[in-house]
C-alpha cells in the first residue's frame, strides 16, 4: 500500500461485548489501532493482534487520525471526551471523532461543537445488532452529523456494518437510536408472551417459532433473541443495564418532544424489575422472559 492510498489510523475506546469485535475486524482489515480500555485484559487478543495499548483516552485520541468511542453510560461518554485525559484535550487538528455508544442527543451536540472548536469535526453513530451483529460484522449504523464526514468515515463503517444511513445532523443518529430502542421495548415484550403462551398451550415454541419468525409477527429479537429464551440462554448479547439507560433517554427525549411513550415506560418497569433480581441487570435483555416465567 502506497503512503498516499494509507489508511488512517484509528483510536478505539471501549473493548467491551460489542467494541471487542468492531475493533477485531478493523484490525483485521489492515488499519492501524491504539486502544484503551478501563480493564486491559479485555483489549489483550487486539494486543496480541498488533494493536498499540495507550493508557488513556487523550492517548489514542492523540495517535489517530479517527477515533471511535464504544462505552457503556452518558457519563463515560463524558469522561472520554470532556476528562482531563480526555479526547478534546489531546485529539489532533483535522481529527474525525465517532461515538458509537447508544447516548443523548443533547451529549451529541455538545460534543460536535467542542470538537469543531478543536478544528475537528464529530459524528454521533450508535449502532444496532448486539453481539452478533458486531462479531458478523453486520450493524445497523445510524449517523448523524456533516455530510462531509459521514463520507469521510463510510470504508470504516462499511468493515464493521452493513446497513449505514446518514440520518442528518448532529444528534441525529442518536434520535435515530432511541426510535430503534423504543421499538425494541415493546417487541420484547410480545416475544416473551408469545413464546409464554405457546408453551402454556402444550405446543412445542421451537415448532411455534418456525411458523411465525418468516410471517407478520416476524422480528430480529423473535428470530434471534427468542431461541435463547427458549434454550434458558441469558447470557448477555446486550445488557440490561445498558438497555435500562437506553430506555431512560429514550423517554426523557420523549418528554422534550411532548411525546407520551407508554409501551416503553410499560417496558422500563418491568427491566427494573428484572434488575432488581440477583445477577438481573448483567443478564442479556432476552431475560425478561423470565419474569413471565
Amino acid at each position: 500500500m502506497t503512503a498516499q492510498h494509507k489508511k488512517p489510523e484509528i483510536g478505539f475506546i471501549g473493548i467491551g461485548v460489542m467494541g471487542r469485535s468492531m475493533a477485531s475486524h478493523l484490525l483485521e482489515d489492515g488499519y492501524g489501532l491504539s486502544v484503551f480500555n478501563r480493564t486491559k485484559a479485555k483489549a489483550e487478543d487486539l494486543l496480541a493482534g498488533g494493536a498499540v495499548w495507550c493508557e488513556a483516552p487523550g492517548e489514542a485520541a492523540s495517535r489517530a487520525d479517527i477515533v471511535i468511542t464504544m462505552v457503556g453510560y452518558p457519563r463515560d461518554v463524558e469522561e472520554v471526551y470532556f476528562g482531563a485525559e480526555g479526547i478534546l484535550a489531546s485529539c489532533r487538528s483535522g481529527s474525525l471523532l465517532v461515538d458509537m455508544t447508544t447516548s443523548s442527543p443533547e451529549l451529541a451536540e455538545r460534543i460536535n461543537d467542542k470538537a469543531k472548536s478543536k478544528g475537528c469535526t464529530a459524528l454521533d453513530a450508535p449502532v444496532s445488532g448486539g453481539d452478533i451483529g458486531a462479531r458478523e460484522a453486520k450493524l445497523s449504523i445510524m449517523v448523524g452529523g456533516e455530510a462531509e464526514a459521514f463520507e469521510r468515515m463510510l470504508p470504516v463503517f462499511q468493515v464493521m456494518g452493513k446497513n449505514i444511513v446518514y440520518q442528518g445532523k448532529a444528534g441525529s443518529g442518536q434520535h435515530c437510536k432511541m426510535a430503534n430502542q423504543i421499538a425494541i421495548a415493546s417487541t420484547m415484550m410480545g416475544v416473551c408472551e408469545s413464546i409464554r403462551y405457546a408453551e402454556e398451550a402444550g405446543l412445542d415454541p421451537q415448532t411455534v417459532l418456525r411458523s411465525i419468525e418468516s410471517g407478520a409477527a416476524g422480528s430480529w429479537s423473535l428470530s434471534n433473541l427468542a431461541p435463547r429464551m427458549i434454550n434458558g440462554d441469558f447470557e448477555p448479547g446486550f445488557f440490561v443495564k445498558h438497555f435500562i439507560k437506553d430506555m431512560n433517554i429514550a423517554l426523557e427525549s420523549a418528554e422534550k418532544l411532548g411525546l407520551e411513550a407508554r409501551g416503553l415506560a410499560l417496558a422500563r418497569s418491568l427491566y427494573e424489575e428484572l434488575a432488581g433480581e440477583e445477577g438481573g441487570e448483567d443478564r442479556g435483555t432476552q431475560a425478561l422472559y423470565t419474569l413471565y416465567r
